[in-house]
């Protein structure tokens, strides 16, 4: 039996996500944040479409088979062609000196296939990267101090098939900037990463500390919110009134259970952990709405908040959001309900 599937993440600006003297590049139309992408990205035909939009900065596209025989054992497998680097459409111009700097892509690293022959599965496991063409001089923490060229972002997923023509995907290395979306097999997002840390991105992201050098990074990965929370964000952040931004440190308690409240938060960078009578029982990151249920339950905090990293959080006053939609996210979540 042959058991073939793909799975891709693809990388990406937000919007507000870049600050101090490399945002007045993004200020200035020398380069631009990203439209978020599609909650579905099936097929490199759906790829190449937001590619020709200029959706993303590249994407990690991963593609492999395995055969296995009659009592589940893989005989053969491989990576196909298609499993490569796809560079976004972005090209930066300088029209003052009347320069164009185009990315470049690096080496695609392909591990061998892990062959499991007890649980029948053969894992595969892929890390792309690129940077961009123009200079970004700065200094950095570690020899040679100081660089001219800009840093290399990258993610590195793993796709593991089995004999039961299931698929998994996980992204288990990543670059901290920019935000890398992560779609399994059916093409629907599933995971994101959960911080985007411009200043750690810049000191460190070359030489030895990169896949290439023989050193990945952990990514601080999260499970995707659901498309309704998706749907609801995008009312809070494109309301007639702009939400208030905050940006808040590790450790901060952003909600306290039974205390009043009356604001709605949308979950625009960083991870956060929900307790309920002390014990955690959810851990959300980038495109999740917190404190609905206040809002629609008497007003009392059903849970505490806090961050677990660094965050950044939209603001929301109840009136500005559909509350029936508010009530649709309300139960999906029953974070309440479950543990961790």
């Amino acid at each position: 039996m042959r058991v073939e599937s793909a799975a891709l993440s693809l990388s990406w600006i937000p919007s507000e996500s870049v600050r101090g003297w490399l945002k007045a590049g993004f200020d200035v139309g020398l380069s631009h944040y990203d439209t978020p992408p599609d909650d579905t990205v099936a097929g490199l035909g759906a790829v190449h479409g937001l590619r020709a939009e200029d959706r993303f900065r590249f994407v990690n596209h991963l593609q492999a088979w395995a055969e296995f025989d009659d009592d589940g054992n893989p005989t053969e497998s491989g990576y196909t062609p298609d499993s490569d680097i796809i560079l976004g459409a972005t090209t930066v111009r300088l029209a003052g000196v009347g320069a164009t700097f185009a990315a470049y892509s690096l080496p695609v690293l392909r591990h061998e296939p892990v062959v499991d022959q007890r649980a029948g599965a053969v894992r595969f496991t892929q890390t792309v990267g690129c940077r961009t063409g123009v200079p970004l001089p700065r200094p950095v923490p570690h020899a040679p101090y100081f660089l001219w060229q800009a840093p290399i972002a990258w993610t590195t997923l793993t796709l593991t098939l089995r004999a039961n023509g299931s698929a998994e995907i996980a992204m288990p290395g990543a670059s901290s900037f920019p935000r890398h979306w992560v779609y399994g097999p059916d093409g629907h997002l599933v995971l994101k990463s959960g911080l985007t840390d411009l200043e750690r991105w810049l000191a460190h992201s070359f030489g030895a500390r990169t896949p290439w050098g023989a050193q990945d990074s952990e990514a601080l990965v999260v499970e995707a919110e659901s498309a309704l929370e998706r749907e609801l964000s995008a009312t809070i952040m494109r309301a007639g009134t702009r939400p208030e931004i905050r940006r808040l440190p590790t450790g901060t308690t952003v909600t306290v259970q039974g205390e009043p409240g009356e604001d709605l938060y949308l979950v625009l960078d960083g991870v956060l952990d929900v307790d309920v009578d002390d014990r955690t029982v959810g851990r959300v990151g980038p495109g999740a709405v917190l404190g609905e249920r206040a809002l629609l339950e008497g007003g009392l905090r059903t849970s505490t908040v806090r961050a677990s990293t660094p965050v950044r959080l939209a603001v929301a006053a109840a009136g500005t959001v559909d509350l029936d939609k508010l009530r649709a996210v309300a139960e999906l979540h029953h974070r309440e309900d479950g543990p961790a």
